[in-house]
C-alpha cells in the first residue's frame, strides 16, 4: 500500500515539474518573440529619424512612462532587442531557433560570437545540452 502511494506522488511529483518547465518555455517564447518584434521596430525606425541615439533614450522613457518598473525596456535592453533583431534578421537557420534558447544565452552568444558560424554553434550547442542562464 506504501509503495503505490509513493510511486503515485512521484508521478505526481513528474507531473507538476513538466508542466513547470512547459510554463517556462512558453514563457522564454513569448519573451524572445516580443524582443524580436522590439528589435525589429526599433531597426526600422532609427533608420527614420536624424537624432540618432536620443531616439532609443526618448523610447526608453515612452516606455517606462507606459509600464512604471518594466525591467529590461532601458536604453541598454532597447539597444540589446535592436542587436538581436539586426544579428539574425537575415539568417534564415537561426530564426526558426530564436526562442528554443534563453535571452541570457542569445546576449552572450551575440556579443562573444564574431561569426555567423560561432552563432550557429553556439545556438545549436545550446538547444542540445538544454543550457539555461
Amino acid at each position: 500500500m506504501i509503495k503505490n502511494e509513493i510511486a503515485a506522488t512521484g508521478n505526481l511529483v513528474q507531473i507538476i515539474s513538466q508542466s513547470r518547465q512547459n510554463a517556462l518555455k512558453k514563457v522564454n517564447e513569448e519573451l524572445i518573440q516580443m524582443y524580436w518584434k522590439v528589435g525589429e521596430y526599433l531597426s526600422a525606425e532609427s533608420t527614420k529619424v536624424s537624432f540618432g541615439d536620443s531616439y532609443i533614450d526618448t523610447v526608453a522613457e515612452e516606455v517606462q512612462n507606459a509600464f512604471p518598473g518594466i525591467k529590461g525596456f532601458n536604453r541598454r535592453g532597447l539597444y540589446r532587442m535592436k542587436k538581436f533583431y539586426e544579428t539574425y534578421a537575415d539568417d534564415e537557420f537561426v530564426t526558426t531557433l530564436l526562442s528554443q534558447i534563453s535571452w541570457s544565452n542569445h546576449l552572450a552568444i551575440i556579443s562573444k560570437a564574431k561569426t555567423t558560424e560561432e552563432r550557429h554553434f553556439y545556438i545549436m550547442l545550446c538547444i542540445k545540452e538544454n543550457y539555461s542562464a
